[in-house]
């Protein structure tokens, strides 16, 4: 037997208040948040698999935030292209209408100031940007895509050939500058040095020629055409042969014509595989001169690991890798050639490294040369494994003509001197030729059509303008693939947001199976728990009033 005391009473009644009471307010809790785990303690297991649903479902959203951002540079490129493709149609039209047999010099003019105004109108749509960023860059998205420039078109293939010659052009003409060579004693269509001619050129078309031009050998061999009255000036590397145009005759053909006229420069970047930068890493690395050749899709890093410096005359140890260094694949060698001063290490799966003395033939152990393959994709990644190109190559839809531009002072002001030693016509390298024989060259190259149509417009070129509409054909097939690419991307970002919101309902609801509450059992347990504690209360309440005193 045991006597049970007040103090027993209170304690155990206390204890039967609170613990009912915290029961009801967890259940309480549960209520308010709708939410079965509130805390890591309340189901340790779920918790985890709880944080997985929530980190997975963070990055559905991040996905579907890609292709939110993707889906807005293709539609502005889609928009863009269309437009463009509008443009060729008129241009077509314009074409067609100059090419016609009847219509005079004045006639071509006039239709020439609508395709002028149609070329300007197409530059400001290959530097379209959205958000500010431009969309046929590259990676340089915060600069224009292309720039006006001038450029050549002749009918002397040997003046705009890389192999035999080089030019610059500077300046800047409102109109096409037909440029023509005479000499005082050869006979017309004969073949001379261009510094022993003079210079005739018309910037009305043809109607008129001034000959206030000079021609001039420069001590470095290369001859300089300046014609002032354009404001523009031709410097050629090599003083190259010309063909002799008639003296009385500037209509005569058999001769050399040049015509200035505009067209775009590119200035963003490529894509073009075979285009490396080689950076050499170690003592005396840049001594060494190194080049590459090949198709990389990544960095690839080169090491030298002869055990002593080695001569290129000699046996050349190496190991390369292609992910940056994580992996090398060891044990390659090149066999000693006593006779060279070059060296050449092949890349499995990648391309070559050349190797040539640039102030030393000597490579030094551990020495590392780092390959970079042209780059200009900017991807959003909308997948685990799955990323969508987001932009485009100008040059490779718009053509013009590119090479990294060189800035030259003149005359306290700035001007962009192009060179066509590394500058080039993208698609081919034919469309600064003109043949006034049937067959012309054609191009696909937009910019290069352009600027030729406005140039055979200008001078009334009825061959040119028939010339052109040929590469106005090619021109809109281009235009069409590349809206097609870019609506193709659309089309799998459509199908790619359908499966991550499908995805991401599916997680929600494994998510809520382990999170969220029952509503219906919570309530018949809140309701449970309620007559529970006012149970307690009572009888603790009715326990709590009994004493002796009741009964004396």
């Amino acid at each position: 037997m045991f006597r049970i005391s007040n103090q027993m009473i209170y304690g155990q009644s206390l204890s039967g208040i609170n613990s009912k009471l915290s029961i009801l307010t967890e259940l309480n809790l549960q209520s308010s948040t709708q939410k079965r785990v509130n805390r890591p303690s309340d189901d340790p297991t779920a918790t985890v698999n709880i944080l997985d649903h929530r980190d997975t479902l963070r990055s559905f959203d991040q996905y579907l935030e890609n292709v939110s951002t993707a889906k807005g540079w293709l539609q502005q490129s889609d928009s863009t292209l269309l437009q463009v493709s509008t443009i060729l149609s008129r241009t077509k039209e314009l074409a067609e209408q100059g090419a016609t047999g009847t219509l005079s010099a004045a006639n071509r003019q006039q239709v020439s100031y609508e395709v002028r105004q149609l070329f300007e109108q197409l530059i400001g749509l290959a530097n379209t940007k959205y958000q500010g960023k431009s969309i046929y860059a590259g990676h340089k998205t915060d600069e224009n895509a292309f720039s006006e420039v001038l450029w050549m078109t002749t009918n002397d293939a040997t003046l705009s050939d890389p192999a035999t010659n080089t030019f610059t052009i500077e300046g800047a003409s409102k109109t096409t500058v037909l440029v023509q060579y005479t000499h005082p004693t050869a006979a017309t269509g004969s073949s001379v040095p261009m510094d022993t001619c003079g210079v005739r050129y018309s910037i009305d078309g043809g109607a008129t020629f001034r000959t206030d031009g000079t021609v001039t050998l420069q001590p470095n061999g290369s001859v300089k055409v300046d014609l002032p009255g354009s404001g523009t000036a031709i410097t050629f590397a090599n003083n190259t042969n010309v063909k002799v145009n008639s003296p009385t005759n500037t209509n005569d053909t058999n001769g050399s014509w040049l015509w200035l006229r505009p067209t775009a420069q590119y200035k963003g970047d490529d894509m073009d595989q075979d285009k490396t930068t080689v950076t050499g890493i170690g003592n005396n690395a840049n001594l060494i001169g190194a080049s590459s050749v090949g198709a990389y899709k990544t960095n690839a890093l080169v090491r030298i690991d002869n055990t002593a410096p080695v001569k290129m005359n000699e046996r050349i140890n190496y190991s390369y890798s292609m992910d940056n260094g994580l992996t090398w694949v060891t044990g390659n060698t090149v066999a000693p050639d006593a006779s060279s001063n070059a060296t050449m290490l092949n890349l499995t799966g990648g391309g070559v490294l050349h190797l040539t003395s640039n102030g030393t033939n000597l490579l030094t152990p551990g020495s590392q040369y780092l390959i970079k393959p042209n780059t200009a994709a900017i991807e959003l990644r909308v997948n685990v494994s799955e990323a969508v190109r987001i932009n485009d190559v100008g040059k490779d839809i718009f053509g013009g003509v590119y090479q990294d531009s060189a800035r030259v002072r003149s005359n306290g002001g700035e001007r962009l001197v192009l060179s066509s030693s590394n500058a080039s016509a993208v698609f081919d390298a034919t469309s600064t030729n003109f043949y006034a024989s049937n067959g012309g060259v054609a191009t696909k190259n937009l910019f290069e059509m352009m600027g030729n149509l406005i140039a055979f417009l200008e001078t009334n070129n009825q061959h040119g303008i028939q010339q052109s509409l040929e590469s106005l054909k090619l021109v809109q097939s281009q235009v069409l693939t590349a809206t097609a690419s870019v609506g193709a991307r659309e089309n799998r970002l459509i199908i790619t947001q359908n499966v991550l919101e499908n995805l991401k309902v599916n997680e929600n609801e494994q998510l809520s199976a382990q999170e969220d509450v029952d509503l219906a059992t919570l309530m018949s347990q809140l309701s449970m728990q309620q007559t529970a504690y006012q149970a307690v209360l009572k009888s603790s309440s009715m326990i709590m009033q009994m004493n002796l005193m009741q009964y004396i």
